[in-house]
């Protein structure tokens, strides 16, 4: 015979979606429209009853998505109203493609920062270089890197002299701005991504191919590290 069936256990929603959730809730309750103004993270935080962290990265799941735009020394700012059904809907299928966000990236950025380090010229090592100043002037700043960031990763791509690896990257550069958020989210990540970067920046401006990919894999593999809030 048969075992009897049993009851599916029921899933708890994790913290961050019920952060996400009960935020857009109150956007809505409040009645706030494109240009409002948040409250203060630490007054958000205590009504909630959570840490800042936690909340922050919740932040991060919004800004991610377009709901909000959190400007360092301005706070967050409501870019536009969406139902809490929909955040979450959105918010579970970027969790469930960020690992092969990450494996398109290995597949492609480390073969780029490789071909960059034997065809780099002058002109790539300077876009390069001013890359790196943006994000230490962004970090300096308090803010994330984000720009400096990206304007890094496209000059290696450049500096790659690959249309079609070019092409690819364009693809998928809307899921590496999600990814890229989320990840100079986490208490710590600019500075190591900055350090990442210039390991990688020397390996290039060397030409040492092999010094270079493996520089890139590592910075690949410290970005995907990306914590769910258990609280």
């Amino acid at each position: 015979m048969n075992a009897s069936p049993s009851p599916r256990r029921l899933v708890r929603p994790r913290l961050y979606e019920q952060l996400v959730e009960r935020l857009c809730e109150y956007m809505r309750e409040a009645g706030l429209a494109a240009g409002d103004r948040l409250p203060p993270e630490r007054e958000l935080s205590a009504t909630l009853g959570v840490s800042r962290a936690s909340l922050s990265q919740a932040l991060v799941a919004l800004e991610v998505q377009g709901v909000i735009d959190v400007r360092h020394g301005d706070g967050a700012i409501v870019r536009r109203t969406v139902a809490e059904e929909q955040v979450l809907a959105l918010l579970r299928d970027r969790r469930n493609r960020r690992a092969e966000v990450i494996e398109a990236r290995q597949a492609l950025e480390v073969k780029l920062a490789e071909l960059a380090a034997r065809r780099r010229n002058d002109s790539d090592i300077v876009a390069i270089d001013a890359a790196l100043d943006v994000m230490r002037a962004e970090i300096a700043d308090g803010g994330r890197g984000e720009l400096g960031d990206e304007r890094f990763h496209a000059a290696i791509t450049q500096a790659a002299c690959s249309r079609l690896l070019g092409r690819m990257m364009d693809e998928i550069a809307p899921m590496i701005t999600e990814t890229r958020m989320e990840s100079l989210a986490q208490p710590g990540r600019p500075a190591d991504s900055l350090a990442g970067h210039e390991r990688i920046a020397d390996a290039i401006r060397e030409g040492d191919a092999e010094r270079a990919a493996a520089a890139m894999h590592a910075h690949l593999v410290l970005v995907s590290d990306v914590e769910s809030l258990r609280e």
